[in-house]
């Protein structure tokens, strides 16, 4: 395995957010996967793919990365020590493939931002592109010239930063694979959170993830473990994203201003927000979390239909206008982080992009 050049404490979404008023994130990965063919019927979900196929999960990430996402959230979103032991793979494998998802995602942000490169030289200019989570320059032309975040040599700003890789980490109930990251009460000790969440962090922290993802988190009580094992990590950031039951509390019952307050001057958490709830919710949502706490806020909703744990199916019609329309009102209530969760698509990224960069 080819481990990628860590950066010591360096928290990626205020570095984009310090030269860019919205980051923007990537759309869906898993309903990406079965367009490209891939049969996700499987306790593992997306990780399946992993074993089978990583090639597609470059591919997808691409077709983001392409739109203009500035991150790609991994594919370890259920790809777990425990749910790979299950399909007799050992923990030392197991960890392997969850450092390889960083790499697939790395590898397509590289890909994606050579060609970006190799437009931004086609177009005349003779400037630096700088490398975002790493504080590196990188030169396109032949000057050599200091180091300006989001800049060309000449002092023309970049259109874009140099994207990112956050290392998922899904909630104990997606391990479960029941829907119970919708829900939350798991009725397991914090001890049994910590050592389930513990090898997965250390092994996308290895391989280099930018930043950490604890995504659709149900519960507070999920968000202090996961909260208190970063801390193990001193030079890792994460961003926090629950689960919502409502536009007012998450899935477990637990008020959206409670989890802003409780983890609003963390450190090491990045951004706090929420996904794959519908769109009609996030407002409400980010109005909460704007007067609980100073933290950027990040929304990733999904399209609005609704998932059916036992079929693995989704039903029901995507919310009513667009993401692009949408996320007007979410900027003007506060947002500065925003993308999209399952069933959501790149077009969608791409129009936000053009909307947010244009």
């Amino acid at each position: 395995m080819t481990q990628r050049e860590q950066t010591n404490d360096i928290n990626v979404v205020q570095r984009i957010l310090d030269e860019y008023p919205i980051m923007i994130l990537d759309g869906a990965l898993a309903t990406e996967l079965e367009q490209h063919g891939c049969d996700l019927d499987d306790p593992l979900w997306s990780a399946r793919v992993l074993l089978e196929n990583p090639d597609v999960i470059v591919n997808v990430h691409a077709d983001y990365f392409r739109a203009g996402a500035d991150c790609a959230i991994t594919s370890s979103y259920q790809a777990t020590v425990e749910g790979f032991r299950k399909r007799g793979i050992g923990e030392e494998a197991a960890l392997d493939l969850i450092r390889k998802t960083v790499e697939l995602a790395a590898k397509a942000r590289d890909d994606v931002w050579a060609e970006v490169q190799g437009a931004t030289v086609a177009e005349g200019s003779t400037g630096q592109l700088v490398d975002i989570s790493s504080g590196r320059a990188e030169n396109v032309g032949n000057e050599q010239s200091e180091y300006r975040t989001g800049e060309h040599t000449s002092g023309e700003k970049l259109r874009r930063p140099r994207p990112v890789v956050a290392g998922s980490v899904g909630p104990y109930g997606a391990y479960l694979a029941d829907g119970s990251e919708y829900v939350g009460h798991y009725g397991v000790s914090d001890e049994t959170l910590a050592a389930f969440h513990r090898p997965r962090m250390a092994a996308l922290i290895e391989a280099g993830a930018d930043i950490l993802a604890f995504e659709t988190i149900p519960s507070l009580q999920e968000a202090r473990v996961l909260v208190e094992l970063l801390k193990e990590f001193p030079e890792a950031y994460a961003w926090l994203s629950f689960s919502l039951k409502d536009g007012t509390s998450i899935s477990e019952g637990t008020s959206l201003e409670v989890c802003a307050q409780t983890f609003g001057s963390e450190r090491q958490i990045a951004a706090i927000g929420l996904n794959c709830a519908p769109m009609e919710v996030v407002t409400e949502a980010i109005g909460i979390l704007r007067q609980a706490c100073d933290k950027p806020i990040i929304v990733y909703p999904n399209s609005g239909e609704i998932y059916d744990a036992e079929t693995k199916t989704w039903s029901g019609q995507g919310s009513c206008g667009s993401m692009k329309d949408a996320s007007e009102q979410w900027v003007a209530a506060g947002a500065q982080i925003i993308g999209g969760c399952c069933r959501t698509t790149p077009h969608q990224i791409s129009e936000l992009a053009k909307k947010w960069r244009s």
